[in-house]
């Protein structure tokens, strides 16, 4: 198979879809494997690297699409991609149909294969190509709320652990999943009062088994995140529906009971975000001020750490890679179900549900 690897054109996006390690095992399975220039530049791969790997390096981004069967991504096609995108080309890149209707027509219309890296789904409800982005989330949703928490950044200028003799800042995580426990560890090791709220038990046990006394579970409900929002300093959202628009767990009417200065970082917001007020942000322009109140809802975080993201998401969707190489998109889909989870558009079809439903669209049973 031909297999292309483009630059990522999404603002401040510097992670890259294939490492030089990834080419090898594709080359040495005979598949051809075309690396935009620069492609891995800023995730720390040369173009040699690439190159001694067994890749061909094409200039363009045109002809990268032009020339593969299967483009590997990380973000979402922007529009400028729209029109590179071939009848039966298949896809595999994070898409996030459900938070852009735009982006759903406009893949409807290519009549691609859209594998989505966000809907491939283990046996046990795990999604096994978004648990180390979540890692990576999570965590930076506490080292980038600790930044806007300073007053420089119109933030309530308290430190995050703070001081003897001085409190330490309040976290309220909205979330028990991924993201919400990697962003409690981050958050009690730096010294915070941590509150996380989930509506699932199990997660909420395993929280309170497995994390140190200044973090703190409860059950989520609107009654209580009104009530923690009053006092907290750094609220995260890390609350996930599967392939669906995020829960608006946070109104809008909710900020005016927060202190001036409250930090508010989305980390759902590829999803269509878990506050009403959210809005994509990007890595050059990250925050905006609603009611003296700091927003952070940066779409693509981990592209502010491509090295670490880069290595951690290749690890895990070359295997998948390699299937959809081997055997063709189709008979790598109905041998593996986790992958077969993963198409979300289909020849000019939405074939997962949540997201017709998201935009009240016909959906067709792949």
């Amino acid at each position: 198979m031909k297999i292309g690897v483009p630059i990522e054109i999404k603002n401040n996006e510097n992670r890259v879809g294939m490492t030089p390690s990834g080419v090898f095992e594709l080359t040495k399975r005979n598949h051809t494997v075309f690396i935009q220039k620069d492609a891995g530049y800023n995730s720390g791969f040369p173009d040699e690297d690439y190159i001694d790997a067994g890749a061909t390096i094409l200039n363009t981004i045109e002809e990268v699409y032009d020339v593969a069967e299967m483009i590997v991504k990380v973000k979402e096609p922007i529009e400028k991609e729209y029109a590179l995108i071939k009848e039966g080309q298949v896809v595999f890149t994070y898409f996030h149909f459900a938070s852009s209707e735009v982006l759903t027509k406009a893949m409807v219309d290519s009549k691609a294969v859209c594998i989505a890296y966000e809907t491939v789904e283990d046996k046990d409800g795990s999604l096994p190509l978004l648990i180390p982005m979540s890692e990576v989330a999570g965590r930076m949703s506490i080292q980038q709320g600790a930044k806007y928490l300073e007053k420089p950044i119109m933030g309530r200028g308290i430190l995050l652990g703070g001081i003897p003799g001085v409190p330490p800042a309040k976290v309220l995580i909205l979330g028990a999943g991924i993201v919400g426990v990697q962003a409690a560890r981050m958050a009690s090791g730096l010294g915070a009062n941590v509150f996380i709220l989930d509506i699932n038990m199990k997660a909420l046990r395993h929280v309170s088994e497995t994390m140190p006394n200044n973090v703190i579970s409860e059950f989520s409900s609107e009654y209580n995140i009104r009530k923690h929002v009053k006092d907290s300093d750094l609220i995260i959202g890390g609350v996930l529906i599967k392939g669906a628009k995020a829960p608006k767990l946070i109104t809008k009417d909710m900020l005016k009971d927060m202190r001036p200065g409250t930090v508010m970082v989305d980390v759902a917001v590829d999803q269509g975000g878990c506050f009403e007020t959210t809005k994509p942000t990007t890595h050059q322009d990250p925050t905006y001020i609603i009611d003296d109140v700091v927003h952070y809802s940066v779409a693509n975080m981990p592209g502010a750490v491509p090295y670490t993201s880069t290595m951690g998401l290749t690890n895990v969707t070359l295997p998948y890679v390699i299937k959809l190489a081997d055997m063709g998109w189709e008979k790598a889909c109905e041998k593996n179900k986790s992958l077969a989870k993963g198409l979300n558009v289909v020849n000019g079809k939405i074939v997962y549900k949540e997201i017709a439903e998201a935009f009240d669209l016909e959906f067709e049973k792949v």
